[in-house]
């Protein structure tokens, strides 16, 4: 006679209460994965990477850290607020200083290099081909560090004709579409540069047209002028338009473009 066989029931263990974080992953379809995690690291295929460390206490601090996987490199962080609950965060990256650099710093009397807070925005109703026509972002923050004499906070937005226009309407009472606005909000010397600059590209198009300037040479030398309009520099008399057109023009001919001014 066989031998029967019985069966045991298993229990499960009772699940131990966790109280430490955890984290929800969304894949690219949207789907969640929750892991019990101390820590998040989002790499980059640049070599940047953000690491995020989760406190395991409620009361407990988020550290934000930035690498590079090349060690010639130091990662940066730099926050901008944007709305009530929301910030937008950027990992940038630099190289290590060398003895070169140093000698330079050397040069300048040690001086303490500015800071620039650049953000490119783009207008939702801005044509492809418009957009893909424009000056990249590191062309934009080249062009703009030397025009700079203090530590600034600038968005650079490109814009529709009908957007630009619609501006410059609302803010300026005049009825068209013009190249470059600038809108500064410091009211005071004392006040951070910090300033939106505006470039209207379908009038900027127009004109480098026109005027048979290059493009990129065109946007440079309007977004150096909203630059220097976002420190108070302006053009409403004669002696103030020929001090600032001297400035643009020195600082466009050192970046390697033409008098903007020549034809005039």
């Amino acid at each position: 006679m066989a031998k029967a066989k019985t069966k045991t029931k298993k229990t499960q263990p009772e699940a131990t209460e966790s109280f430490g974080p955890r984290v929800d992953v969304f894949d690219a379809k949207g789907k969640p994965k929750t892991v019990d995690a101390s820590a998040v690291r989002i790499a980059f295929a640049d070599g940047r990477s953000l690491i995020i460390s989760v406190p395991d206490t409620a009361d407990g601090a988020i550290t934000l850290v930035a690498e590079h996987s090349d060690t010639n490199t130091n990662a940066m962080l730099s926050l901008r607020p944007e709305h009530h609950d929301s910030v937008t965060l950027r990992i940038e990256a630099e190289p290590v200083q060398t003895e070169r650099t140093e000698d330079l710093d050397d040069t300048f009397g040690g001086a303490d290099m500015l800071t620039l807070d650049l953000t490119v925005q783009y207008g939702d109703d801005l044509k492809a081909a418009a957009r893909k026509a424009l000056p990249k972002e590191a062309d934009i923050e080249a062009w703009i560090a030397p025009a700079l004499f203090a530590d600034a906070q600038l968005n650079v937005r490109f814009v529709s004709e009908e957007e630009g226009r619609t501006l410059n309407r609302t803010y300026r009472g005049k009825d068209y579409a013009t190249n470059v606005l600038t809108f500064s909000y410091a009211e005071s010397e004392e006040d951070p540069v910090s300033a939106d600059i505006v470039l209207c590209c379908p009038v900027v198009e127009k004109e480098a047209k026109e005027q048979g300037k290059p493009l990129q040479a065109h946007y440079a030398h309007l977004i150096v002028h909203g630059a220097l309009h976002a420190q108070g520099h302006d053009h409403e008399d004669a002696a103030d338009a020929e001090e600032m057109e001297g400035i643009e023009t020195q600082i466009l001919g050192d970046l390697g473009f033409a008098d903007p001014y020549a034809d005039r």
